[in-house]
């Protein structure tokens, strides 16, 4: 479909000094077939006067502030009735050039685009805005991605909920179709309100995420009390007109058990899921899977630090809920209470403890993230039904678009990000590395390793390792841990990543590099091989299997991989002199990785296997 011109709708009261910013951006970047008007919503400054010397702008003066809504919908009824519309707050800077055909491009590329939003940040480079979503629990927007630092994450055009209006591309049969801004509104929710009127009549909301501009955020609705007092009159409104509608179109409800805030392997991939359940239409319960009665006595904090996920966990929890998850190591999978149980574990070895699996044998059914697993939990005896049901990844923090630091010298970075500890062989690493480069060559190995053991020494251990001092050179990111919105850039600042670990029941570090767009070296053995293969990512020859040897109950009887330490040198070698074939091979892994074990993918998995437990028929 060709595309329509753009009416480009400033609105402006007060505050000349971002007006004529906000215009003076605007004017040098490409504006083909648009034209601009500036809504002057009664100013008593000097906007009124400075706006007749800007002769390239359309201008309407209004008598008096009339409010975001109004001022607005003033602007859309004076547009060419053939115009699609952009409605631009005048806080907005813009210092792309092409933002406005790339919008348009966004909003054409489906029949059913209804209206386009952008990425957008703070003056200081914060990112601010990537879309919005509302829960009906508290009935408070909330900006996806925001206070993070920039570093090019929700870059991909995605359907979103809604977004905020201060950048805003509203296509012309949309308009025709449901007309201007809810004069119900004042100013504040009406852009939630218009992205669920625009749901409801059939169209999406897209963050077009190749584009971002500047919101300084200087608007202003008057003193501080009259704006709390305009936003909790519009909430009141908007409650009225979308809390039943939006509570009904949840569904399935489940009561999910786990970790979110304890350190471990559960507690991100735990909350990953739980946003991605809630983005597909779900109603996740949350209730920690711990307690005094189990090998855990610790309780999590008070707090995530996620707002989503305190909504949750604030939601009430039946007695017997319909159905439950517990997804968490195999011995307390008992504590589920649901009418349907489900038991959701892993583990990184061959098999798995009786105890285990006495639990198991007492689920409705029990999901694992790979077929290896699945393996391990029938020969160990557990006779209830067993699926398959992968992990994934954000594809929003994890793409090769990610900015990185690149090596101040021009090195070539290796990197490992591992805890300290038998089972992910950094003694096998860090001696290979060392034995396979000179200190000559231009090369390091980056060696993030996170240490939970008191009793270990990490640098005395490196220490006892007798590494050479003309070997390769190695440097130690010792329990350092970073926000989760920046472990894409450390990504993102290597060539190569390595994991030569003795088992996995999933890898998400290794899946995440892969994202990421980075040539994995990984073990060719245990829960990562679902995702680990040729074409996409250098398998690491086993020799053979070993005891697990590690001081875990979990591991007692069971067998883990020997990693082949000179396939492991070669592989090294090879992936820093085929520099152009690796480069290849990580982009590969990222568009596969993309294309099938994302987070939604995984959260679309678990809500079918939801309504086939709850009998329920309702599918998003």
């Amino acid at each position: 479909m060709s595309h329509r011109k753009a009416t480009l709708i400033v609105l402006a009261w007060n505050q000349w000094d971002l007006t004529r910013r906000c215009l003076e951006t605007l004017r040098r970047t490409d504006l083909p077939d648009a034209e601009v008007i500036v809504v002057d919503n009664g100013s008593t400054d000097e906007t009124p006067r400075a706006l007749e010397s800007v002769r390239w702008v359309r201008t309407l003066r209004l008598s008096e502030n009339t409010g975001y809504v109004r001022g607005n919908n003033a602007g859309i009824e004076i547009a060419d009735p053939d115009s699609d519309i952009v409605l631009l707050n005048n806080d907005i800077e813009f210092p792309q050039r092409d933002w406005l055909a790339r919008l348009r491009r966004t909003a054409y590329e489906a029949d059913d685009v209804g209206i386009v939003g952008c990425r957008l940040v703070l003056p200081n480079g914060r990112l601010l805005h990537a879309g919005t979503y509302i829960l009906p629990d508290t009935l408070w927007g909330q900006q996806i991605g925001g206070l993070e630092r920039d570093f090019g994450q929700y870059g991909r055009t995605r359907d979103v909920q809604g977004i905020v209006f201060a950048v805003a591309f509203l296509r012309r049969d949309l308009v025709n179709a449901i007309g201007g801004l809810c004069p119900d509104f004042h100013s504040y929710f009406e852009d939630t309100d218009y992205c669920l009127r625009a749901a409801d009549a059939g169209y999406r909301t897209v963050l077009c995420g190749d584009v971002t501009l500047v919101h300084d955020q200087h608007g202003s609705s008057g003193s501080e009390a009259a704006t709390l007092g305009l936003f909790r009159r519009s909430q009141a409104t908007f409650r009225k007109k979308w809390e039943k509608r939006l509570r009904a179109r949840e569904g399935p409800e489940l009561l999910w058990q786990s970790v979110m805030t304890l350190p471990g392997g559960y507690a991100e991939s735990s909350k990953a899921l739980v946003h991605a359940l809630v983005r597909r239409g779900a109603r996740p319960l949350y209730r920690y899977a711990y307690g005094l009665d189990t090998p855990f006595p610790f309780a999590e904090p008070a707090s995530t630090g996620d707002y989503l996920l305190e909504v949750v966990r604030q939601r009430a929890v039946p007695a017997r809920p319909d159905v439950a998850v517990v997804y968490a190591q195999g011995d307390v999978l008992a504590r589920n209470p649901g009418r349907a149980r489900v038991g959701y574990t892993m583990l990184e070895v061959d098999g798995f403890p009786a105890e285990w699996v006495r639990q198991a044998n007492e689920m409705d059914e029990v999901w694992t993230p790979t077929e290896f697993n699945r393996d391990g939990l029938v020969a160990s005896g557990v006779t209830r039904p067993v699926h398959v049901m992968p992990l994934g990844v954000d594809p929003d923090h994890f793409h090769p678009d990610i900015r990185g630091i690149p090596s101040p010298n021009g090195e070539f970075v290796f990197l490992a990000s591992l805890e300290w500890g038998e089972r992910k062989a950094p003694e096998l690493l860090l001696r290979a590395f060392n034995e396979t480069f000179s200190a000559r060559e231009p090369v390091r190995l980056v060696a993030k390793i996170q240490n939970k053991d008191p009793g270990v020494r990490v640098k005395q251990v490196v220490a006892s390792l007798g590494l050479r001092p003309d070997g390769g050179r190695i440097s130690y990111l010792l329990n350092q841990a970073l926000p989760y919105h920046q472990l894409g850039p450390l990504y993102r600042s290597a060539d190569c990543f390595v994991s030569p670990s003795r088992g996995e029941g999933w890898g998400m570090p290794t899946l995440e590099a892969m994202a990421c767009g980075l040539p994995v070296i990984a073990t060719d053995w245990g829960g990562h091989t679902a995702f680990v293969h040729e074409g996409v990512a250098y398998p690491l020859r086993v020799r053979g299997t070993s005891p697990a040897l590690a001081k875990c109950p979990y591991y007692d009887g069971f067998r883990w991989a020997d990693p082949d330490e000179e396939h492991l040198r070669h592989l090294l070698r090879h992936v820093y002199e085929r520099r152009e074939e690796a480069r290849a091979r990580g982009l590969a892994a990222a568009r596969e990785v993309h294309a099938r074990l994302t987070w939604d993918h995984a959260a679309a998995r678990i809500v079918n296997r939801i309504e086939a437990l709850s009998g329920g028929s309702r599918r998003r």
